[in-house]
């Protein structure tokens, strides 16, 4: 039996007087001007539920949860006070009760009771109590805030496991760099534990010291015509940058590049800046910048824009795309062209901007789009070109890369007959957003023995709903009688028309599965899988290998020496592609832990894969 021990974060609300805490919400001088009605929706939104203290009766700290924000200004509210029907405002009853003077009267109250006995409370009498988990969505301040706290380098998060935020001294039996001793089991006490000792459990003070070995990486095929034919990851990463030479001298030259294998084709693009700050020549040269380097990397990529770039307002984000779109397609429409792509400069700080183009982009006018912020306009790094220039190739149907093995054959389980890898995740609304779907995905490749271009479904189904509905879809149709449909059918039709060959096997990727669904997820998901391959022939059912992958475990793996070179990265993280598949797995189940790729600074979260074998099920 093995016992876990790891770090977890979250976000609290800080312990604040009510009035600082909005004017940090707002973001602004809250007395300079009174509050919209878009203010008093963002702090009651902020608020409710929240846990306040009152600091108006001296030691006597009576703690109410608000409720909501009353409509009202404070200087307008009354209540009665006795059952004769006496009534006094908020204003004069603090000053009488209390001897309290309100100041900001024109502010709302806090609105602690409910609408039969409602109870105010201004807000400059109200402080946040401490310890309250905050559960909203957090705003991209936040986020990036919580991350800068929580990044840790694996030493650094070991020490803290191993300390539970004490400070206590690292002790090491020898110098044979075995394991530690784990103060967190000395600071728990475990062998002092009744029901621990009742059943004779003892738990060991070291850290579980378990045999990994690391995959070799694979060979990547680039195109014949530039500087090298293939490449060999080392320690998970590439830079194509290192093989671009004299590149950031602005000295590009085609026989120095590493090309794409199969460089994607656009022919008219058009771009967009909703950057205020960003000059239409800036934008314009950086629009150069990338199309130069497009063409470098081994793509078809016209220098010209169909019309110059175009400045817009991000509030009138619908009708810039739109219009533009419209006119650009007035000039191709009588060459008998198409749009192939649009290069978006957005604010570094965006909102909800991205998500408004995004999906205008593709649902509204079939657009493919490359969104760049701000910050890399300026910078115009040769480096972040090329990367941009690796999304775009993909996004218009090229290959940057592919397997060398895959090209030799070479994979097992993969390459020896057509067989068509899916992906699949369902992700949840925030906390608080109950009226909002959960939101399926689904991707397939669309191309064998390459397995590197990939086609997407998305669909919106029931709040927090784990199970994807739309797998496989039966319904009856007066004229054609029952019907199948579903997203494994559309892509399973996808895959044949693009290679010319049905799938003889099937991998399914499953994200998102705690434990205690795997059995459910299985039986509905594995059997849609089943009557979506039933429906485009009879007895066509080709073997299913359903995995389930999980990201989100307290399993944290420490090298024995962060010092060797030779089992750590430049991180400190254990080196991608060690595999983990005794000691700490499952007994009797196929499962093991896998770190497949580099990570940039934090603590590689390693990914627990479980295989279910149903080629016989």
């Amino acid at each position: 039996m093995l016992c876990y021990a790891d770090m977890s974060s979250t976000a609290f609300i800080e312990p604040l007087p009510v009035i600082e805490f909005v004017t940090e919400l707002l973001n602004r001088d809250v007395q300079s001007r009174p509050l919209s009605d878009a203010d008093r929706v963002k702090i009651k939104k902020a608020l409710r539920g929240v846990k306040v203290e009152v600091t108006h009766r001296g030691n006597m700290r009576r703690k109410y949860r608000i409720s909501g924000l009353t409509s009202q200004a404070t200087r307008e509210l009354t209540f009665p006070v006795d059952e004769r029907g006496t009534v006094k405002s908020v204003v004069q009853y603090f000053q009488e009760t209390y001897g309290f003077t309100i100041q900001h009267t024109n502010w709302p109250c806090l609105q602690v009771g409910n609408q039969q006995r409602p109870n105010y409370l201004p807000m400059e009498v109200c402080k946040i109590v401490e310890g309250q988990r905050y559960s909203k969505r957090l705003n991209e301040r936040q986020i990036t805030a919580l991350l800068k706290v929580t990044c840790q380098r694996p030493h650094d998060r070991e020490m803290d496991i191993l300390q539970v935020g004490r400070i206590f001294q690292k002790v090491y039996p020898d110098d044979s760099g075995a394991a530690p001793y784990s103060e967190t089991v000395r600071h728990n006490a475990y062998h002092e534990d009744p029901f621990a000792r009742e059943f004779g459990i003892k738990i060991s003070e070291k850290l579980a010291s378990v045999e990994a070995r690391v995959l070799p990486a694979p060979w990547l095929k680039y195109h014949d015509t530039g500087r090298e034919k293939n490449c060999l990851p080392r320690v998970g990463q590439w830079n194509m940058m290192n093989k671009l030479q004299k590149v950031e001298k602005l000295v590009l030259k085609v026989e120095d590049a590493l090309k794409m294998v199969n460089g994607g084709r656009v022919n008219s693009w058009i771009c967009i800046n909703f950057a205020r700050n960003v000059q239409d020549n800036v934008a314009k040269r950086f629009c150069q910048e990338l199309a130069q380097m497009c063409q470098i990397s081994g793509m078809e990529f016209s220098l010209d824009p169909v019309l110059p770039p175009l400045s817009a307002r991000p509030d009138h984000v619908e009708r810039a795309l739109k219009v533009r779109y419209h006119d650009a397609m007035k000039i191709l429409q009588p060459q008998e062209k198409e749009l192939d792509l649009l290069i978006v400069v957005l604010p570094d700080n965006n909102g909800s901007l991205y998500g408004d183009l995004k999906r205008i982009c593709e649902t509204d006018l079939g657009l493919v789009s490359q969104c760049c912020l701000t910050k890399h306009v300026f910078k115009m790094s040769k480096q972040y070109l090329a990367n941009v220039a690796l999304k775009i190739n993909v996004k218009v149907g090229g290959r940057n890369t592919v397997l060398v093995d895959a090209l030799s054959r070479c994979i097992p389980l993969v390459t020896d007959r057509p067989t068509i890898i899916f992906g699949a995740d369902v992700t949840h609304p925030h906390p608080g957003e109950d009226s909002s779907p959960s939101i399926a995905a689904v991707v397939a490749s669309q191309d064998w023995p390459e397995v590197t271009k990939y086609a997407g479904l998305v669909c919106a189904q029931a709040h927090r709903q784990e199970l994807i509905q739309d797998l496989c879809k039966v319904w009856q149709d007066p004229q054609r009688g029952t019907l199948t449909g579903g997203m494994i059918k559309e892509l399973l039709i996808s895959f044949k028309k693009a290679t010319g060959q049905k799938p003889q096997r099937i991998i399914f990727y499953r994200d998102g599965v705690s434990e205690g669904q795997f059995y459910q997820v299985l039986l509905y998901e594995l059997d849609a899988i089943r009557k979506a391959c039933a429906s485009l022939e009879p007895n066509y059912q080709p073997p299913v290998t359903f995995v389930v992958v999980q990201k989100r475990h307290h399993t944290r793996l420490f090298a024995n020496n962060h010092n060797d070179n030779h089992s750590v990265d430049k991180s400190g993280n254990i080196l991608p592609g060690t595999v983990v598949d005794s000691k700490i797995c499952h007994p009797t189940e196929f499962d093991f832990y896998l770190c497949s790729h580099a990570g940039i600074q934090v603590t590689l979260l390693i990914t627990i894969t479980f295989l279910y074998d149903v080629l016989i099920a």
